[in-house]
């Protein structure tokens, strides 16, 4: 790999997990290793979550899944910072009843936006201490803003525009099972209103998914991203489930009052480079591009299961949301079953990225259960990544194969 972007590879060992054998070995790894939850625990890292602070430190958080275990549908979070820019974390709190949530900062408050429990109720918290403390959901008053469980989301990027603050969302009220089952819809609330209060929020009308779309074969649409269109208009991009080579996207039309969503199967399915798995959306004003990380499928693994393909993750950009050209695969790993770089959240920082990656890799006592059941939260800086092209891609990225990317 050229020098043109630089993933750091600081492993900060005081954050791993209670229990853990100290015969681990992390320094496989790419990026600096935030936390870390062997296989052998059963609980799994999910929904990274990444937030700038006014002081210039990060936070960064995750939730833990388990499968067979009790408790598995509550909501547990960890929030981290850094005051080095992202070389070393600290853990400054883990919260109970929180579950998918996305970390902003705003007005000098820090914030997590989610779930209280797995298919729970949509719920904001507050810190004023950088992280160390948070407001707790009682009552439509201190943050709980659906009342109704069914609720759903991951970290999707929380949106500032035209004085007002938007945040996708679905519930699992359609039926189906996964993917069938998710409408989605959008919230939004005025910038200066109290966050917590839910009378502050507008919700959008929840628009289900049709089977018969996309010729029959899709599976559903969910953790969609607020984006302002190149026309200014709100724009809720979800994840589709369309498992073929050809990845697509979806996007739902906002009305200015954030109270309709409206939805044209015939237009509003776009191609989009690793659209089966969730990704992340924001518009850089200096570049004028959108720009994503995302679990883009390359050639040579056509022939895997596509939504469980996470081993590449790409650098995409597109000038009007529709057309999407990969720039660059950032982090890669040849195999597909056991390693991942998933749910990539991530900021622009001046001339670079940071992001935190759910991340399924070694780690010298077995590595992951799967690519889905990861095992880290990693943070990684990409340096100078508007000049970034495939020729500056990882060096065990197969470039030389002239069918290793594209559509």
């Amino acid at each position: 790999m050229k020098n043109a972007f630089l993933l750091l590879s600081v492993v900060f060992w005081p954050l791993l997990a209670v229990g853990q054998s100290p015969k681990a070995d992390l320094s496989s790894v790419p990026g600096v290793v935030i936390s870390h939850s062997p296989a052998s625990t059963r609980y799994y890292v999910g929904s990274p979550s990444i937030a700038m602070l006014p002081d210039g430190s990060y936070a960064a958080s995750h939730d833990l899944f388990a499968k067979g275990r009790p408790g598995r549908g509550t909501g547990v979070v960890r929030v981290f910072r850094s005051t080095d820019r992202g070389k070393t974390w600290s853990r400054t709190a883990e919260i109970d009843g929180i579950f998918w949530a996305t970390l902003f900062a705003h007005r000098s408050a820090l914030y997590l936006m989610g779930t209280d429990a797995k298919y729970g109720r949509a719920v904001i918290r507050k810190s004023a201490d950088q992280g160390k403390t948070w407001t707790v959901p009682k009552d439509a008053d201190s943050g709980l803003l659906v009342k109704e469980k069914g609720c759903h989301c991951a970290p999707v990027p929380v949106l500032i525009h035209k004085g007002r603050i938007w945040r996708g969302m679905e519930d699992n009220k359609s039926g189906g099972g996964w993917g069938a089952h998710f409408r989605a819809f959008m919230m939004s609330a005025p910038v200066d209103a109290d966050l917590l209060k839910a009378s502050s929020w507008t919700i959008s009308n929840r628009l289900p998914m049709d089977k018969q779309w996309l010729g029959g074969k899709f599976g559903g649409w969910l953790e969609g991203n607020a984006v302002a269109a190149p026309d200014g208009k709100i724009v809720d991009i979800l994840r589709a489930d369309y498992r073929f080579p050809q990845e697509k996207a979806a996007i739902i039309h906002i009305s200015d009052d954030g109270k309709t969503a409206s939805f044209d199967p015939e237009k509003d399915f776009i191609d989009f480079p690793g659209g089966c798995k969730k990704f992340t959306i924001r518009y850089d004003p200096k570049s004028k591009y959108y720009w994503t990380l995302s679990n883009f499928t390359p050639k040579q693994h056509h022939n895997y299961n596509i939504e469980r393909t996470r081993n590449t993750l790409a650098l995409s950009r597109s000038a009007d949301l529709r057309k999407w050209e990969v720039r660059c695969v950032v982090l890669y790993h040849k195999d597909p079953e056991k390693h991942g770089f998933q749910y990539a959240d991530w900021l622009f920082d001046g001339n670079d990225l940071i992001a935190a990656i759910r991340t399924a890799h070694d780690d010298g006592l077995g590595g992951a259960h799967n690519q889905h059941d990861a095992n880290m939260l990693t943070f990684h800086r990409i340096v100078n990544f508007r000049d970034l092209t495939m020729q500056d891609s990882v060096e065990h990225f197969p470039l030389s194969d002239s069918h290793a990317y594209g559509p």
